[in-house]
């Protein structure tokens, strides 16, 4: 289960007829340092695995379909089996093009001399700045040459573009590939969550929790989690991005866990939200019931034509209309809406792509006013809640909330793909109902 070299190729090819005369390079990630010379695992950038498959750091693409020979040319790191020794194996130059389709490869050292005459037919550079600071600037100072040379010239790129609004459409509408190892990486989160439910209980800490999903994300043969696991007990779970995982569960709460694994760099994200003991207090059940109908209506909205905030705005309404009625908030439900005075118990909107990125490539929205159209095959995440933190202050003009609301947070999330007559819930095998996931 991957992505074939035939795959990789034809994504290069759709993306040079984009660029037409124009030249595009590509950036490895860089490495990154967790501590003095230790380094954190590499992770390759999204943009540069989804052309190529090729997993190391140190590596340039460019693409110029206007070439008479090298429209696809990589620069890798040389193989020099001193450092191999140290760090891994290298793909090197050779296997660059063997492997990997390249119709020339270079030393990643020779890029200065060689890139120019990949530029210089070229009308436009096409490129996203990075991180990496230096290798910006080596582009920039590419073109800075070249324009300062176009008057006697008369050709070279006299531009320099963003690849990502050319690209990036590309990467929103999943392949079948794709899609397989999605629905793989989604089948790990959801045995891992399903064993955390089990797991769970009063006295037990959130980090063995925690341990208890990571071990399955790793024995199903998973990267890792794909992003930082979230094990939020009791009021921990009104903080949205909670990853101390420190604190002992106590009965009568709820366990937050916002969890999924990356395989071949393809990512699950998945939330869910369970009474540690086993069963909700009232204020608990009816919260929780209150976001799983926002969930469940937002997905109802998910289908090729209809446009990204059309589910957001389904769940809001939901969780604005049971908040008045429960008393939380007061008022007019419209006039709540509009002024978004629901924004102390729900600050987030409802969902985002998702793929090689946990929030992944493409737009929302073009301009001020249109949405993005969801098309068969875009992946997204549906993820309403409600979080009433211990210390939470109304919006003005809002009524006091009792102390018996405060505390609580729910979430409730599951990854959903676009089909042409409607969705599939990838996450569904997760339980969610109130009957199934009390005990």
């Amino acid at each position: 289960m991957s992505i074939t070299q035939t795959e990789y190729r034809q994504r290069r090819e759709k993306l040079m007829e984009k660029i037409g005369n124009g030249t595009a390079i590509f950036r490895s990630a860089p490495t990154a340092v967790m501590h003095n010379d230790v380094e954190y695992p590499f992770r390759q950038d999204s943009d540069f695995f989804y052309l190529t498959g090729l997993d190391e750091p140190e590596a340039v693409i460019v693409l110029v379909p206007h070439h008479e020979e090298h429209q696809f040319v990589l620069f890798v790191q040389p193989r020099e089996p001193e450092k191999e020794a140290w760090t891994g194996y290298r793909v090197g130059v050779e296997a660059a093009k063997e492997k990997f389709g390249a119709d020339e490869a270079y030393q990643i050292s020779e890029l200065d001399e060689k890139l120019p005459q990949y530029l210089e037919k070229a009308e436009r550079i096409y490129y996203h700045p990075g991180r990496d600071r230096a290798f910006n600037d080596t582009v920039f100072q590419h073109w800075q040459q070249f324009m300062a040379t176009y008057p006697k010239r008369g050709k070279g790129p006299i531009a320099i573009e963003d690849t990502k609004p050319v690209f990036h459409p590309m990467r929103q509408v999943k392949s079948a590939a794709e899609l397989d190892l999605m629905r793989h990486a989604a089948a790990i989160s959801v045995e891992a969550h399903n064993r955390a439910q089990e797991f769970a209980q009063p006295g037990r800490y959130e980090y063995e929790v925690q341990a208890e999903l990571e071990y399955i994300f790793s024995r199903g043969g998973a990267v890792g989690p794909a992003y930082p696991t979230i094990v939020a007990s009791g009021a921990n779970a009104c903080v949205l991005h909670y990853i101390e995982n420190n604190r002992q569960m106590q009965d009568n709460e709820l366990l937050l866990i916002d969890a999924g694994c990356s395989y071949q760099y393809y990512n699950a994200d998945i939330t869910r939200t369970f009474p540690v003991g086993g069963k909700f207090t009232p204020e608990q059940k009816a919260i929780y019931e209150l976001v799983l109908e926002a969930q469940l209506k937002a997905i109802e909205q998910i289908q090729p034509g209809k446009t990204y905030n059309e589910f957001h705005d389904t769940a809001v309404r939901v969780l604005v209309e049971g908040l008045v009625e429960l008393g939380i908030m007061a008022g007019k439900v419209d006039e709540l809406i509009e002024q978004e005075k629901y924004k102390p118990f729900y600050m987030h909107r409802t969902g985002h792509w998702i793929g090689l990125d946990v929030h992944d490539a493409g737009l929302y929205k073009h301009g001020e006013e249109h949405w993005q159209t969801f098309q068969t095959n875009h992946v997204l995440t549906v993820e309403p809640g409600i979080y009433i933190s211990p210390h939470v202050e109304p919006a003005e003009g809002q009524p006091e909330v009792a102390q018996r609301w405060r505390g609580i947070g729910v979430r409730i999330e599951d990854d959903v793909l676009v089909t042409p007559s409607g969705y599939e819930v990838l996450t569904a095998a997760v339980p969610k109902l109130v009957e199934e996931v009390e005990r």
